[in-house]
């Protein structure tokens, strides 16, 4: 989630996971009671008629399983290697905006959650919380989402700041030069709420200047966007970044490969959650074009309606080497604050083992291809 958070409280406080919940699934009700109308239709909306908002959720659903049979599976390894770190599992926490209008707590508590979950959090420029804070939140690894600004000495400075703050890599977001077509949003009340101003670009210098009374095309821009994005400013943060630079937010096989020809660590399939562009493709049928191309030179991560271990399960097996979770770790946090945020992801490590021992795959490298029916 990007620019157009409302930065409120949620309307009554979180507690603990309710014992009705058994699925990550069964957290969005739970997520909703706690939310006001607005702030409701920014996490659950997609860009106009929500089509591939659907498409993100169904194509994992329609991806066919075919297990393997009389494998022993006494012990299964979720475990992973991401950037020269080892983590137990692939599932990380997503980029989404401004934490505080779903927990008072904000990202450090999102950052807690994820470490007492042995994950990663990626954490967002339009958060609630000072990039220095975030560094303190917790004693566990974690990337920062730029949004690059036209002036780029501020963005060298958001750079330094991130890095003196512990991230370990940078998630470049690279399919928002400007907005969608947010009809929820603005059936709820619009984009955007007076006062939301992430303190990351506090005093820094709008991207674009929109007149008070813009004409109809205009009304696509927003300050914090900088629409001039090309792949030289992805070379130039390359070049800057003393961290790796992973693009987020590629679909197509020529765009993956150009990522890694221009200095890339990795490489991010991403459609924005479904909020930017209506019946742009699911990732899940992105994922394969974009590991194909890349064959293997640098990491891909997918994010994009992953709700179930077997989500997950299928996004390795089709090459991934690790998903991004965004609604379902809101819902947590909505819900239970850091303690939601770490059941989330538990219970996804929870079923994305039981799913590796009935596909006959004890660990990732087991989960090839062929596990996808038709072969």
């Amino acid at each position: 989630m990007e620019p157009g958070a409302e930065e409120q409280s949620p309307v009554s406080p979180a507690g603990g996971v309710p014992d009705a919940a058994v699925s990550v699934g069964d957290l969005e009700a739970f997520a909703r009671e706690r939310l006001t109308e607005h702030t409701w239709s920014y996490v659950a909306g997609g860009a106009a008629d929500e089509i591939s908002l659907g498409w993100n959720d169904g194509a994992w659903r329609e991806l066919r399983l075919a297990p393997r049979v009389l494998v022993d599976v006494s012990h299964i390894d979720t475990a992973v290697r991401l950037l020269g770190r080892e983590l137990p599992h692939p599932i990380l926490v997503a980029p989404t905006a401004a934490h505080r209008q779903y927990h008072p707590e904000s990202e450090p508590a999102t950052r807690r959650g994820a470490a007492a979950a042995e994950s990663l959090a990626v954490m967002s420029t339009l958060g609630s919380t000072s990039v220095v804070d975030l560094g303190r939140a917790a004693d566990a690894p974690w990337w920062y989402q730029l949004y690059v600004q036209s002036d780029r000495d501020f963005t060298t400075a958001l750079v330094e700041s991130a890095v003196d703050a512990g991230a370990e890599a940078l998630v470049l977001t690279v399919d928002t030069p400007l907005l969608g077509a947010r009809d929820r949003d603005r059936r709820s009340g619009g984009h955007t709420v007076d006062g939301m101003q992430p303190p990351a670009l506090a005093g820094a210098p709008p991207s674009v200047v929109v007149p008070p009374d813009p004409r109809p095309h205009e009304r696509a821009y927003n300050p914090h966007l900088d629409p001039s994005l090309t792949w030289e400013t992805l070379e130039w943060l390359v070049d800057l970044s003393p961290i790796p630079v992973l693009p987020k937010g590629v679909t197509r096989p020529d765009d993956a490969q150009r990522c890694v020809d221009a200095g890339a660590a990795g490489v991010i399939v991403s459609n924005h959650g479904a909020r930017n562009l209506d019946t742009v493709m699911p990732t899940a049928q992105a994922l394969p074009g974009v590991v194909h191309a890349i064959d293997g030179a640098v990491p891909v991560v997918v994010d994009g309606g992953i709700r179930r271990g077997t989500d997950v399960a299928k996004a390795l097996i089709l090459g991934a080497d690790a998903v991004l979770i965004g609604r379902p770790a809101v819902w947590g946090l909505t819900v239970a604050g850091a303690e939601g945020v770490q059941w989330v992801i538990e219970t996804l490590w929870t079923e994305l083992a039981m799913a590796m021992g009935l596909l006959g795959a004890p660990t990732v490298d087991d989960l090839s291809v062929d596990l996808i029916w038709p072969h």
